[in-house]
């Protein structure tokens, strides 16, 4: 999964013969998991029409204030265009827009859009060798980048003109590889490596049967994501579920019992910088297990039980530089249940839900959460969606592991 999955991309266009090129970035950062609005300057549609642009990325293309076919149109707000992207590219940026872009000369859609966005801002020029090596073109990059702007330098090729030297602008695979190694580069967690459990723990009886729990593993694997798109090397260890996921950065260790769960925890938890156990593991196990399945005899049956190893006390035993997460299922007495957790098993954090809340619990899409320090300051949230519950979990973690 691309760091760009999920990101709200706004794509400038200017009037250069590399605008054909874009209708191949539209679908790149489509590909990447990016929604994507356009925004052309009126000498951009001699190039490529807004049709292309608006068929591929599946949104209006904007190119003025208003419709120029219909003068009763409503107006295009370019603040509220220029606030809601994640990211502006202006790829081709021609010698043109570059200098208008660099003085504020907002005589187009395009560049009162720019003006107006409030995040990280690319461009990626385009033009032919003499006006790429002006001075005035190097004086509008100088200030676009004293401005906080990231430049994409041209290539080196051939040239509408015949020319051949610097001046390209670079490939659609390479403008997106330059803004998603950028945009990971400054990750709050990357280099970080964070292990987290999920799921619950088949506890065999014979070769057929298990002791078990309802645990559906998605709270784990909502984390997961979460934490690689923040940019962390993530080991999710997950007990039996139905849970998938394809992220680059997430290496899923998949294990049935609690012994194997806690086999991969202790052989990932001394390089991890932060480790969250939200699976639900198993508190007993059949002290024997049958070779054959069991037959069925008399009216009753007695199955000797015996204590798994307590896999969240032992990574609080080991803890030195880590950041130590555990869950609370509670029925009854939360806060003291997870109060008396946290201080047991040596946590920083405790993330607490009850099975008394509606739309919480294992099986859920929904949460409903309080999180608890080791300073015993408690914040609780509102019945959220998973991955939202996971977004918030991880804010708390950032401000504290800071």
């Amino acid at each position: 999964m691309s760091v760009l999955s999920g990101k709200k991309v706004l794509l400038g266009i200017s009037g250069g013969i590399a605008a054909f090129k874009t209708a191949a970035l539209v679908r790149l950062f489509i590909k990447a998991g990016a929604e994507v609005k356009v925004v052309m300057t009126p000498a951009s549609k001699d190039f490529i029409t807004p049709l292309t642009l608006s068929t591929l990325s599946k949104n209006p293309v904007y190119s003025s204030f208003t419709d120029e076919e219909n003068e009763n149109e409503v107006w295009n707000n370019h603040v509220d265009l220029g606030l809601w992207a994640d990211l502006m590219i202006i790829a081709p940026a021609t010698a043109n827009t570059l200098s208008k872009m660099a003085t504020g000369n907002a005589d187009n859609f395009l560049i009162a859009t720019y003006l107006s966005a409030k995040c990280p801002v690319y461009f990626a020029p385009a033009m032919d060798l003499d006006m790429y090596q002006h001075g005035s073109t190097k004086k509008s990059i100088d200030t676009l980048v004293g401005y906080s702007n990231h430049f994409i330098p041209a290539t080196s090729g051939e040239l509408a003109s015949g020319l051949v030297g610097e001046g390209r602008m670079a490939e659609p695979e390479d403008i997106v590889a330059f803004i998603e190694k950028d945009v990971q580069d400054k990750l709050p967690l990357k280099n970080k490596k964070i292990l987290i459990t999920a799921g619950p723990t088949y506890e065999a009886m014979d070769p057929v049967r298990f002791i078990g729990n309802h645990s559906s593993g998605k709270m784990g694997f909502e984390l997961a994501k979460v934490a690689a798109n923040l940019g962390a090397q993530v080991i999710l260890v997950s007990g039996p579920t139905k849970e998938t996921v394809a992220h680059g950065l997430i290496t899923v260790i998949a294990v049935v019992s609690a012994e194997e769960m806690y086999q991969a925890c202790h052989q990932h938890y001394a390089d991890s910088d932060i480790a969250i156990c939200a699976a639900a593991v198993a508190d007993y196990k059949p002290a024997e297990v049958a070779d054959q399945k069991i037959k069925k005899k008399g009216d009753n049956m007695v199955i000797q039980l015996e204590k798994t190893k307590d896999i969240l006390a032992s990574l609080g035993e080991q803890k030195k530089h880590q950041f130590l997460v555990g869950f609370a299922l509670e029925t009854n007495n939360e806060l003291e249940n997870a109060k008396s957790k946290l201080k047991r098993k040596n946590l920083d954090l405790i993330v607490l839900n009850s099975l008394q809340d509606k739309g919480a619990g294992f099986g859920k899409a929904t949460n409903k959460v309080t999180l608890i320090n080791n300073k015993e300051q408690i914040e609780a949230f509102e019945l959220k969606s998973k991955t939202e519950v996971a977004q918030d979990i991880f804010n708390t973690i950032l401000k504290a592991h800071a």
